[in-house]
């Protein structure tokens, strides 16, 4: 894919995903907000165009590493792969990150305010998260499976009870925007999750796990937004939109 500044940077991440790097270091959110264009992203960003590209072209120039390419994938082996690495991921961070946080609020709290906030935040959109998985696991994934399995059968795609698969994706894509829009506010609150300088251990390790949580959610959330969503809705095209 030749990379233009009118290139929308989901795109850019899903053809070569090394290439989140470059948006990373801007602060640009190539998941959620992965339907701009690098122009797009410059202008908001104060950013010089023509030095992103040449930076994204600087990674995709380097020697290419075991990179695992996931538009390459069949779309019910993805949604395995989300829903086995990314959402029990998610299960398994939810109770311990809690616990951190209110360790955190009890012991530092008094200095550190913003602790209060953060965990707010952060339970909100653990709950959000929960039910979020679930709607994806009982809805979502079965029908891009059903999907899957009726081109391999060569059969006739029966409707869904939702129409549309594009009905419970705009959904999904909604969702997502309003648990980056959490963690937005979770990354200002903690200065990009940077310890103060009274920080104990526990206040250093739950930073640290927080903002693990983060950069995972991303990857959950470019997977979808830049590769599942998209190939789903080209497939049910192909198949015969269900309305």
């Amino acid at each position: 894919m030749e990379n233009t500044l009118k290139t929308n940077i989901g795109e850019i991440v899903a053809e070569d995903y090394r290439t989140a790097q470059v948006f990373k270091a801007h602060n640009i959110d190539f998941c959620c907000r992965g339907n701009r264009s690098i122009q797009e992203v410059a202008e908001k960003n104060k950013l010089d165009a023509d030095q992103l590209l040449r930076e994204i072209e600087e990674v995709l120039n380097q020697t290419h590493t075991d990179t695992i390419d996931f538009k390459s994938w069949p779309l019910d082996l993805l949604a395995d792969y989300i829903e086995k690495k990314h959402h029990r991921y998610v299960e398994k961070q939810i109770p311990v990150l809690k616990q951190f946080l209110a360790k955190l609020c009890q012991v530092h709290g008094e200095r550190h305010p913003e602790l209060f906030e953060i965990t707010d935040h952060f339970t909100k959109s653990a709950d959000e998260l929960t039910k979020h998985m679930k709607k994806e696991e009982l809805v979502v994934f079965p029908a891009i499976r059903k999907m899957v399995k009726a081109t391999q059968n060569a059969s006739v795609l029966d409707n869904f009870h939702f129409g549309t698969i594009q009905n419970p994706i705009q959904v999904m894509m909604q969702e997502h925007d309003n648990e980056g829009e959490r963690f937005r506010q979770i990354d200002t609150l903690s200065n990009n999750y940077t310890p103060p300088a009274d920080a104990c251990t526990t206040y250093k390790v739950a930073f640290s796990l927080l903002k693990d949580f983060e950069n995972d959610l991303h990857n959950h959330i470019h997977l979808e937004n830049n590769i599942l969503f998209p190939k789903a809705e080209e497939l049910e095209k192909q198949l015969g939109d269900p309305r």
